[in-house]
């Protein structure tokens, strides 16, 4: 009978691939965070643009600088749309990330089940001769005496 785990390439390979997931949905999350901090700072930008627009509108504004500032307010109300945009779909792959390499991880732990088993299974059969084989070594033993 066979020592070795049959499906080992498979737990190794389902390893590997495991931790290739778990690399992967690192560079997600990652991404995910930068994604929220630029949505995060155009936010800011565009407060603090606005601010200082009402601060100068306060003090009175020629049309062209009303357009120049209300142009700007536009680029930036436009900016942070595809911010959001791009912050929503960066947590989509995150969340798909998320869920293969759960996926992963089941299948490693299944294959890692299967391994326990058959190391409890081969040390079992190992006590079970070292058993038989002291059982024989005893009777012999206790045989010797009676002829003696």
């Amino acid at each position: 009978m066979t020592r070795a785990f049959p499906l080992q390439s498979l737990l190794d390979l389902s390893q590997l691939r495991l931790d290739e997931a778990g690399r992967k949905l690192g560079e997600l999350i990652a991404g995910e965070l930068e994604a929220s901090q630029r949505h995060g700072l155009l936010v800011q930008y565009r407060d603090e643009y606005q601010t200082r627009f009402l601060t100068a509108a306060k003090g009175g504004l020629s049309p062209g600088e009303w357009q120049n500032y209300t142009g700007f307010l536009a680029k930036l109300d436009d900016a942070i749309s595809q911010a959001a945009s791009a912050m929503s779909h960066t947590k989509q792959r995150t969340v798909a990330g998320q869920q293969e390499w759960l996926a992963k991880r089941g299948r490693v732990k299944a294959f890692d089940t299967l391994s326990t088993r058959h190391q409890s299974r081969l040390a079992y059969q190992d006590q079970r001769h070292e058993q038989k084989a002291s059982d024989e070594h005893a009777a012999r033993r206790h045989g010797e005496k009676e002829e003696d």
